[in-house]
């Protein structure tokens, strides 16, 4: 199925020279109707197929799919408008960004699509790490996956300097201890958006990572 037109890119490489409100207002219902509609048919769609593999997802568009509009109170860019489409698909939905979910980013640039832990709690990160250092052959095994290794290339995150002790003696063994987020990305050409392939090709992302992120939903269920 083809879920977006080619007006979907060409509305934000408009938006991109015309980022205001004026220009927003006079171009709304085309918005309406070739980005924000079409996107929350895409996400549903998609959220329906993620269903099939994981009983845990019952969230609906809304609670998957982010705003366009930027949070510019503490940001010295202060154009409104974000130059994408994006959702996070999982068992809590976009309130809780934690908790490991498929992160889909759809504009004119690329299509990401994420997968893993982005932004956990203090607790949260003592468990991944407890979880790590108990069986440290079984987390090797899925970060160097075939499958996984082809479609992300690595895992990614910030580091910490500094680990509690009892984490220090497998961190020398297993690096990715130190990481602070656990995260990775497929990346794909923006015409792809228009591809009758999209939902395909997402879910094979998404297959391709289900086990690693179960490993660490499992983790933080604390």
């Amino acid at each position: 199925m083809n879920y977006f037109s080619p007006d979907y890119l060409n509305f934000f490489k408009e938006l991109a020279g015309n980022n205001h409100k004026d220009w927003f207002d006079v171009n709304r219902k085309r918005y309406e109707t070739n980005v924000k509609k079409a996107f929350e048919v895409f996400i549903t769609d998609l959220i329906a197929a993620i269903q099939k593999h994981d009983k845990k997802i019952e969230i609906t568009y809304k609670e998957a799919i982010f705003r366009i509009n930027r949070d510019v109170r503490f940001s010295k860019n202060k154009e409104p408008y974000k130059l994408n489409r994006s959702a996070i698909i999982s068992s809590k939905g976009k309130k809780d960004k934690a908790f490991p979910g498929l992160y889909i980013e759809l504009g004119p640039e690329h299509v990401r699509i994420y997968g893993g832990v982005f932004q956990p709690d203090k607790e949260q990160l003592y468990a991944i790490r407890e979880t790590i250092v108990s069986n440290p052959k079984a987390f090797k095994k899925l970060v160097n996956d075939k499958t996984f290794l082809a479609t992300f290339g690595e895992v990614r995150g910030d580091k910490n300097k500094i680990i509690p002790k009892e984490f220090k003696e497998e961190g020398e063994r297993t690096p990715l201890i130190y990481n602070k987020q656990f995260y990775w990305f497929a990346q794909f050409e923006a015409e792809m958006i228009e591809s009758e392939e999209l939902l395909e090709k997402t879910m094979e992302v998404y297959l391709a990572n289900k086990n690693i992120m179960d490993y660490f939903a499992k983790a933080m269920e604390i």
